[in-house]
């Protein structure tokens, strides 16, 4: 590293900056540039890299790390110069910032800054971003740019008459299959209508345990933790830069990378979010915490349908006769509930279907959903980061769960168009 680019003088070209006000501070930055670049790449203070930027060649440079922290948030028009600087001479921009306020990320990305890394830097976030900057710069211009941007935007419920659907899917008991039920809809949604899908966003409100990221092998961001407390301040531009996608056809709200107390949004911050979410796309999908909390309530009512997983064993049954004597003392919409029995007895298995039976005449309910057990292969196809549809096409639990996503999208489209 040089601390500063005029004194350089060995031979190997600049290919990169760091730009912040003070770089000692940022010791895992250092580290991780020196291991991408070697001793090519340099350093600069904000008023310096405005000026030496100005005086670059477009493309000059591959990119500057900007490193901004919680003490450089009193002035972001310095910061914001930098960005401009950048981007007038196609530089792209790596945002690092270290403590700064949902608001202050949210102007800098906006001001044009390609992509951020929040500090601490986990390993290999940097590698990532700088992979991601140099396979964009590689790819070949698109022959039909605004098209292709059109496409690529989050669509905002207008194909299903401008209002989107809510589903929602809770556990009653441990591993009866929410999170399962959840990403494989949702990918079944995604993907039901081959000439015009509907936009789908996959929200994980399972703050503690959430695995849906795990389940289709996508990263936990660490900005992830901050715009969830400062969510009804968070405006649609911040919410898309929150997702994550999944094979350009799937959208992904994540938990936050760390363990967090579900008390930490309440249902002020969950309202905001689901609006969010429904203003961007056609269909919401939301997996919630195995836990009731103070915005359960929220959800619930919000929905159009929540869907409780069960099994058929006494843990599930007193769960969910808890469950409903909840919902019928606080007057909540409990026909929006549907029972979905996981793990149900097949065709041939008379006792296990005498069970099921008594079982839902005991709690008065009745079983909307039996979804078969899928086996080792629902396991497998989650370990590796696939849905079933991907993993396992004709495994029994995807056909059902295919089947129950079919369902929804006609009575979808049949209600906007009743109402067209």
């Amino acid at each position: 590293m040089s601390s500063g680019l005029a004194l350089r003088s060995e031979p190997a070209p600049i290919v990169a900056c760091t730009v912040s006000s003070n770089v000692h501070h940022f010791g895992l930055l250092i580290e991780d540039m020196e291991t991408e670049l070697g001793e090519a790449w340099g350093d600069l203070g904000f008023e310096e890299a405005r000026d030496f930027m100005g005086a670059l060649e477009p493309g000059g440079l591959e990119f500057v790390a900007l490193a901004v922290r919680e003490q450089d948030e009193a002035d972001l028009g310095r910061v914001g110069e930098v960005i401009n600087a950048a981007r007038a001479k196609d530089i792209k921009v790596i945002l690092i910032p270290e403590n700064l306020t949902t608001a202050g990320l949210r102007e800098l990305l906006r001001l044009g800054a390609d992509d951020f890394v929040p500090y601490p830097l986990a390993d290999g976030a940097l590698h990532d971003a700088i992979e991601k900057i140099r396979q964009e710069a590689e790819a070949p211009p698109p022959l039909q740019t605004a098209k292709q941007t059109e496409a690529s935007a989050p669509v905002t419920g207008q194909r299903l008459g401008g209002k989107a659907a809510i589903f929602a899917t809770q556990n009653l008991a441990g591993g009866t299959g929410a999170s399962t039920l959840a990403v494989n809809m949702a990918w079944e949604l995604a993907n039901i209508d081959k000439k015009n899908p509907p936009s789908v966003c996959l929200i994980d409100f399972d703050l503690q345990h959430g695995s849906v990221a795990t389940y289709l092998d996508l990263p936990r961001r660490e900005i992830m933790l901050e715009l969830l407390q400062d969510a009804t301040n968070m405006d649609v531009d911040a919410f898309k830069q929150a997702l994550v996608g999944f094979e350009d056809r799937l959208s992904v709200f994540t938990t936050p990378a760390e363990i967090v107390p579900l008390d930490i949004i309440g249902p002020d911050e969950v309202t905001a979010i689901m609006d969010l979410a429904s203003e961007c796309f056609d269909i919401v999908i939301i997996d919630m915490p195995r836990s009731v909390v103070m915005w359960t309530e929220t959800v619930l009512n919000r929905a159009d349908m929540f869907f409780t997983t069960l099994e058929l064993d006494l843990r599930s049954a007193q769960n969910a006769m808890r469950f409903i004597k909840a919902c019928r003392s606080e007057e909540l919409p409990l026909e929006k509930v549907q029972f979905v029995l996981n793990r149900a007895p097949g065709m041939t298995d008379l006792n296990g279907k005498n069970r099921m039976k008594k079982m839902a005449e005991s709690l008065g309910v009745t079983f909307s959903n039996m979804l078969p057990d899928g086996g080792k292969l629902v396991m497998q196809a989650g370990d590796n980061g696939e849905p079933l549809a991907e993993a396992a096409k004709k495994n029994p639990l995807r056909k059902e769960i295919m089947k129950l996503s079919d369902g929804l999208y006609k009575a979808m489209v049949s209600d906007t168009q009743a109402k067209g």
